[in-house]
């Protein structure tokens, strides 16, 4: 599996989507590994086999959507414990 940083996301997008069109990309903060960046199609082949349901963002309610940004954040800013 490709792998970048959070910085190459934004320095070098363009690598970084092509290498996830070809398959799951870790993106990475302080050599940890924080997010995965996979095309919509790999996405639904993975959900769709679980019981669990993926949202959209505009589907959730305020609160929903604040918690979430709120998670997000503290994940950008390395503030969630690795356990």
């Amino acid at each position: 599996m490709a792998s970048f940083t959070l910085t190459d996301l934004g320095n070098k997008s363009g690598e970084v989507v092509e290498a996830a069109f070809r398959g799951p990309v870790d993106i990475t903060k302080r050599g940890k590994r924080k997010f995965v960046l996979l095309t919509a199609e790999q996405f639904d082949r993975i959900t769709s086999r679980s019981a669990q349901r993926a949202h959209r963002v505009e589907d959730l309610s305020a609160e929903e959507r604040d918690r979430l940004l709120t998670g997000l954040d503290a994940v950008a800013r390395d503030d969630v414990r690795d356990d």
